[in-house]
C-alpha cells in the first residue's frame, strides 16, 4: 500500500453522549492525532435526558481544529471526513437558519413513555417490531420527534410547510459541515428511528402516519459509504468531502472486524451496546433483542442482532458526580480489587428505565444487600458487576435466538479497567477478547471512508488491521457463575415487580 501523503488523511468524527472526539488516521489506518472535549447533559425533570446542540456542535468545531493542529496538518491535508453519532438522540431544527428549535433528546429519555405504552395498549408494537426490528420505547427517535412537533408552539405547523428538519446528531452535524446544504442521513442512522423499513430500506408510510412524522422533516437516506457532501470553506476553511457515515455501536462492530455472520462485538461507553453481524439475514429475536441494520454499500444491506444496555460507563459516573465516591472513573479498579463478586451489595442501575431485554422505561435503580459495612468499596464493585451481569443478560438472549457465540470482542472507555473486563469473563462465562485500540468506533467508520477513497477494496480488509490487545478467559467455574447470575436475576426481578410511584 501506499505511504502516506500530505493530502489523504483521514478525519473521524466520534460524536457521542458524554464525549466529542475527532481522530485524524494516515493512509494505513494508524492513529495520528485525537482530540477529545466534554459534554454537559442535562436532567430537566425525571426521565428527562437532554443536550445543547449547539454545545454538540462547538465540541465536534473543537475537536476537529485540535486533532488538525496536533498532527501538523492543515485541513487541506485532509482527504476525507468520517462521521460517527450517538444514535437516536433527536434534533428539529429551521431549514433556513440552521438553528435548532429545541434542545436535544438524548436516546436515554423517558419523556415520551406514555406515548409508546398507548401503542402498545393499541397493538401497534407488533408492527413496529415486524417492519423496523425495533420496539415501541421511547429509546427510538419517532417518539421524540413527534413530542417535538406537539410541545414547540408553531412546531408542527412549520414541519408541514417544509421548514423545519429532523435528524439524528449524523444529520445535524453534517447539514452543519455543509453550510446546510445537504440534510441526509446513512442507513444505520435510518434504521434507529421506528421510522425505517428494513426490509424495503426506506422510510415507511404507515409508520410516518402511526407516529404523526410528516415526511418533509426526513432526511435523504443513503449508503453508508461514499460522498455525502463536501464541507463548507466558511466552516473549515476548505472543502472537503464526507465519505463516511455510521452509528457509532455499526461503526464499532466494523472497527472491530465484525464482517462475517455470527461475530460479536460489545461496547462499553455511556452504555453497553453488543451487536452480533447476521449477514443478509434480518434475524427476528424471540428473547426482546433488536434487528437493525449494520450498514448499506452500493444498495445492500448487511444486518445485525443488538441488545441495548442504558447504563453503563454512565454508572460509574453516577459514583463520580452525584455520590462523589470517586473523582475519577479509573479509581474503580483499585476499589473493586478490595473486594469479590460475592459481596452481598447488589446494584440494579435501572436510571432511567431497564433496557433490552426487559424493555422497562419506567423501572427505578435499586441497591439490594447494604450493611453497616458498605461503603465505596462495595458500591464501585456493585456499579461494575451491574454492567458485567447486564452483558450476561444480552448473551443469554442471543444463545437462546440460537445465535452461537463463541467469543465477545470488547471496546470502548470502561474496557482499560482490567478488573471490570475479567469479570465480563467471569460473570459470562466467555472469552472476551479487548481490541488493541479504545477508538474502535472512529477505526471503524474511519477505515469506511478509507474503503468509499479506494484506499482499500472492500470491507473486508479490514481483518487484516485489526488486532487484540488482550484476552481474558473465565477464572470462575460456571457452577459459581449460575448462583451469582440467579442472585442478579431475584434482584432484577424484585425492581420490575416495584410498585410505581
Amino acid at each position: 500500500m501506499a505511504q502516506s501523503t500530505r493530502s489523504d488523511y483521514i478525519l473521524a468524527i466520534d460524536q457521542g453522549t458524554t464525549s466529542s472526539r475527532a481522530v485524524i488516521f494516515n493512509r494505513q489506518m494508524q492513529t495520528v492525532a485525537t482530540a477529545q472535549q466534554e459534554l454537559a447533559v442535562s436532567y430537566p425533570a425525571t426521565g428527562w435526558v437532554e443536550q445543547d446542540p449547539e454545545q454538540i456542535w462547538q465540541s465536534v468545531l473543537q475537536c476537529i481544529s485540535q486533532a488538525v493542529a496536533g498532527a501538523g496538518l492543515t485541513i487541506g491535508n485532509i482527504a476525507a471526513i468520517a462521521i460517527s453519532n450517538q444514535r437516536e438522540t433527536t434534533i428539529l431544527w429551521d431549514r433556513d437558519t440552521g438553528k435548532a428549535v429545541a434542545n436535544a433528546i438524548v436516546w436515554q429519555d423517558r419523556r415520551t413513555a406514555p406515548l409508546c405504552r398507548q401503542l402498545q395498549q393499541q397493538g401497534a408494537e407488533q408492527e413496529i417490531i415486524a417492519k423496523t426490528g425495533l420496539r415501541a420505547d421511547p429509546y427510538f427517535s419517532a417518539s421524540k420527534i413527534a413530542w417535538l412537533l406537539d410541545t414547540i408552539p408553531g412546531a408542527r405547523g412549520k414541519a408541514d410547510a417544509g421548514k423545519l428538519c429532523f435528524g439524528n446528531v449524523d444529520s445535524f452535524i453534517l447539514a452543519r459541515l455543509t453550510g446546510g446544504k445537504v440534510h441526509a442521513t446513512d442507513a444505520s442512522n435510518a434504521s434507529r428511528t421506528s421510522l425505517y423499513n428494513l426490509t424495503t430500506q426506506q422510510w415507511d408510510p404507515a409508520l410516518l402516519q402511526l407516529f404523526s412524522v410528516p415526511a418533509s422533516v426526513l432526511p435523504e437516506i443513503r449508503d453508508s459509504g461514499g460522498l455525502f457532501g463536501t464541507t463548507s470553506a466558511d466552516v473549515l476553511g476548505a472543502a472537503v468531502p464526507v465519505m463516511a457515515m455510521l452509528g457509532d455501536q455499526q461503526a464499532a462492530l466494523l472497527g472491530q472486524a465484525c464482517i462475517a455472520p455470527g461475530m460479536l462485538k460489545s461496547t462499553y461507553g455511556t452504555g453497553c451496546f453488543a451487536m452480533v453481524n447476521t449477514g443478509s439475514i434480518i434475524i427476528k429475536s424471540q428473547h426482546q433483542l433488536l434487528s437493525t441494520l449494520a450498514w448499506q454499500l452500493d444498495g445492500k444491506a448487511t444486518y445485525a442482532l443488538e441488545g441495548s444496555i442504558f447504563m453503563a460507563g454512565a454508572t460509574v459516573q453516577w459514583l463520580r458526580d452525584k455520590l462523589g465516591i470517586i473523582s475519577q472513573a479509573s479509581e474503580t479498579e483499585q476499589l473493586a480489587r478490595q473486594s469479590h463478586y460475592q459481596q452481598s451489595e447488589l446494584l440494579i442501575p435501572a436510571f432511567t428505565g431497564l433496557g433490552a431485554p426487559y424493555w422497562q422505561p419506567q423501572a427505578k435503580a435499586a441497591l439490594f444487600g447494604m450493611t453497616r459495612d458498605t461503603g465505596k468499596i462495595q458500591l464501585a464493585t456493585a456499579a461494575l458487576c451491574a454492567v458485567a451481569y447486564q452483558s450476561a443478560d444480552l448473551l443469554s438472549a442471543m444463545r437462546q435466538d440460537n445465535i452461537d457465540v463463541a467469543q465477545l470482542r470488547v471496546d470502548g472507555g470502561m474496557t482499560v479497567n482490567n478488573w471490570f473486563v475479567q469479570a465480563l469473563a467471569d460473570l459470562c462465562q466467555q472469552p472476551v477478547q479487548r481490541s488493541n485500540t479504545a477508538d474502535a468506533t472512529a477505526f471503524g467508520v474511519g477505515f469506511l471512508a478509507a474503503v468509499s477513497l479506494g484506499y482499500y477494496d472492500s470491507v473486508a480488509d479490514i481483518s487484516s488491521l485489526w488486532q487484540a490487545d488482550r484476552q481474558y478467559l473465565p477464572q470462575i467455574s460456571s457452577t459459581e457463575q449460575a448462583k451469582l447470575y440467579q442472585y442478579w436475576q431475584t434482584a432484577v426481578a424484585a425492581v420490575l415487580n416495584q410498585p410505581l410511584l
